[in-house]
């Protein structure tokens, strides 16, 4: 079945490249940033409930923290009154991660898809001789690692957990981790990497000036 959602993918990246085609100007990497963007565009609803509650966690934060210090030392009362100011407020703490869980199986089928796309006809895309090939230059991965940065710290800003010494961490653990892989994986995954993390951030910001509230 993720064989044909693969092939899936793959198909849709040759539909944008015959648009490009179609237009007089052939290009692969632009019918990768194509497709990531309406892909990106698609999975907005997602991301805006996941800003949602995000942004409902942070409004119960200091609820929530001193309910923890009460109960300290009462692990089983903690999470009880832990469960009933959730209920109280009308918040699923959960309700944030399942667009993510969601998301999960089209990003990593487009994952795959783009690691064994083949260019067959104008594989080159800027600076990029062979989107299958890595990229030399070593733009991408650092391109990859700051946008992974700057959409990791816009999304924890004012976040519950923005104090929490393990979420400082992964804010700069994450983007060389991004970084360093995209070192070794085709110049059009990293390609797509880049761009998706510049549709987060706009879409990110977008959603924060339109100052999200509970539903």
């Amino acid at each position: 079945m993720f064989d044909y959602f693969i092939e899936f993918m793959q198909s849709m990246v040759t539909f944008f490249y015959d648009i490009t085609a179609d237009f007089g100007f052939p290009n692969y990497g632009i019918a990768i940033i194509l497709f990531t963007v309406v892909i990106k565009s698609l999975l907005f609803p997602l991301t805006a409930k996941q800003m949602k509650s995000m942004k409902a966690m942070k409004e119960i934060g200091p609820q929530l923290k001193a309910v923890q210090d009460k109960y300290k030392n009462d692990k089983v009362a903690q999470q009880k009154a832990v469960a009933e100011l959730y209920k109280e407020s009308g918040i699923n703490p959960l309700a944030g991660c399942l667009p993510l869980l969601f998301q999960m199986p089209i990003l990593s089928g487009m994952f795959y898809a783009l690691r064994s796309y083949k260019y067959l006809t104008h594989p080159g895309f800027l600076w990029i001789k062979n989107l299958s090939a890595v990229d030399h230059f070593y733009i991408l991965p650092i391109l990859a690692a700051l946008t992974t940065y700057f959409s990791s710290r816009q999304s924890s800003m004012g976040s519950a957990n923005d104090g929490n010494p393990a979420s400082k961490a992964m804010l700069f653990v994450m983007p060389l981790f991004i970084g360093y892989m995209t070192f070794n994986f085709p110049a059009g995954l990293g390609l797509y990497w880049v761009v998706s993390n510049l549709m987060q951030i706009i879409q990110q910001r977008f959603l924060q000036k339109q100052a999200i509230t509970i539903s």
